[in-house]
């Protein structure tokens, strides 16, 4: 009698193993892809002769907030070329920026208070987190596709203007 008890027990316990429904929303990925936002407008102008010539116009983003800043284009797989992303720091200081888990080559574009370009990093590389720094204070940061500022030609003391949403 106490045999058959302990086989009715083990086949209960095996077959309510196996017969276990997993759930499939348990196993799904909950992480949804980052979409564009357009949050404003963006032009870049050299200068000839006094004169301010238009380089480009972009669709942005705009990072104002600390999470902003600090996720930046993070997780994202590419952006378009006429895109890009403009972070707005509260006042002009040296600003460094990194590659982590980010997923595409970016020219990051370093502006003073003025609207000037005072520096660029070229084509950075993804994923990378070496620091990227300024070369003076910055109060906004640009970033591009990479190799967009050599297609334009874009060169410290080139100046933006821009529109937010």
């Amino acid at each position: 009698m106490k045999k058959s008890i302990y086989i009715s027990i083990f086949a209960c316990a095996t077959l309510s193993m196996f017969s276990c429904k997993t759930d499939s929303k348990n196993n799904k990925n909950l992480t949804k892809e980052i979409t564009f936002t357009k949050e404003g407008e963006l032009s870049l102008f050299d200068l000839k002769d006094s004169i301010p010539n238009l380089i480009t116009k972009l669709d942005i983003e705009i990072a104002d907030s600390d999470y902003e800043r600090e996720t930046g284009l993070m997780y994202r797989k590419s952006m378009q070329k006429d895109r890009g992303m403009l972070f707005i720091f509260s006042e002009e200081a040296p600003h460094s920026f990194y590659m982590k888990n980010t997923k595409f080559p970016l020219d990051i574009i370093f502006i003073n208070a003025k609207n000037k370009v005072v520096s660029i990093q070229k084509n950075a590389q993804p994923l990378n987190e070496s620091s990227l720094p300024s070369e003076g204070p910055a109060q906004y940061v640009l970033e591009v596709n990479a190799k967009l500022t050599d297609t334009w030609n874009l060169k410290a003391g080139d100046s933006i203007s821009f529109t937010k949403m």
